[in-house]
């Protein structure tokens, strides 16, 4: 994508930890990028409507939402959108969801600007499996809790029924962040 000198390529960064959200926010507008911030899947989905970015910095996990869900409503909106998914709990099986509903890349926290920057360039979806190590138990029920409210849209109710789960045990699941490994 070429820009002009008065021309910033769009960035939309969201994060619910609003300390990282406004270093990444300096960051890349030194960068020379036009940045919007965003701190829920639906304020992002409110700024994405209002002016498509032409990149998009998205976590994993926002408050009791999955990033998954914002990654494919961003994707859905504009397809040219690319979009990479950020994430302190990576794991191979939220790798492949997120490449599948529109990522084009994703990565694990901490990742330096540089890596970031790198991932936009990617014009096709990619994991870098070397990063993403086996996880435990709870870490794997997570990550599928996290797949299933993903395929409901962020529904709760909706994902309880499909996991067979009573609605308040799922969102204490949810509000649980599990461990790294």
């Amino acid at each position: 994508m070429n820009h002009t000198a008065d021309q910033a390529p769009s960035l939309l960064l969201v994060d619910d930890d609003e300390t990282l959200l406004a270093v990444l926010a300096r960051t890349f507008t030194r960068r020379g990028y036009s940045v919007q911030c965003a701190t829920s899947q639906q304020q992002a989905l409110q700024q994405a409507q209002q002016e498509s970015p032409e990149y998009a910095l998205v976590d994993l996990k926002l408050g009791n939402d999955s990033g998954l869900a914002l990654v494919k409503a961003l994707h859905d909106l504009d397809a040219e959108t690319r979009i990479v998914v950020l994430t302190g709990y990576a794991s191979i099986a939220t790798a492949i969801e997120a490449i599948k509903l529109g990522a084009t890349h994703y990565l694990p926290k901490p990742s330096t600007a540089d890596e970031i920057v790198a991932a936009f360039q990617k014009t096709e979806g990619s994991v870098e499996t070397e990063d993403l190590s086996p996880m435990s138990v709870s870490r794997v029920e997570w990550e599928h809790i996290n797949k299933v409210l993903a395929e409901h849209d962020g529904n709760i109710s909706a994902t309880a029924r499909a996991l067979k789960m009573h609605r308040r045990t799922l969102q204490r699941k949810l509000a649980k962040r599990p461990s790294a490994e």
